[in-house]
This record gives C-alpha cells, sequence and structure tokens, in this order.
C-alpha cells in the first residue's frame, strides 16, 4: 500500500517545484548554485523535467491507486 502513497507525493512535489521555478525563477541561485550565470536556462530545463516528472508521476499514482482499491 505504500507505492501509491510514494507515487503521489512523487508527483506533488515535483509539481510544487515546478510551479515554484515558473513563479519564482531565481531561487536557485538563492541556494549559490548559478550554472548559467542568471541566463534562466537551466530554470526552464528544470520546468521541462520536474513537470514532466510531475505528469508521469501523477498518471503512475492513479493506476496504483485504482488497483490497490481494486484489491480490498
Amino acid at each position: 500500500m505504500a507505492r501509491p502513497w510514494i507515487s503521489t507525493v512523487t508527483a506533488l512535489l515535483s509539481g510544487f517545484l515546478t510551479v515554484l521555478t515558473l513563479v519564482t525563477r531565481d531561487w536557485l541561485e538563492v541556494t549559490g548554485f548559478d550554472p548559467d550565470r542568471h541566463s534562466g536556462a537551466v530554470e526552464w530545463g528544470l520546468v521541462a523535467i520536474l513537470g514532466a516528472i510531475s505528469l508521469v508521476s501523477g498518471a503512475v499514482a492513479g493506476t496504483r491507486w485504482r488497483r490497490a482499491i481494486a484489491s480490498t
């Protein structure tokens, strides 16, 4: 029963970070890490990667929740 929760938390966390990156594009520089020297390229890459992770994790979570409910 832990697998649906793991997928759900992963989807929510990556979705939150996607929105955070869209709203506050310089949050990565606040940590002291600035690989693109303020060009924003890394942040747009993060949006793409985190958005994809969120969508896939959400789909997996939905499937796992349906299976968990059906098996009970």
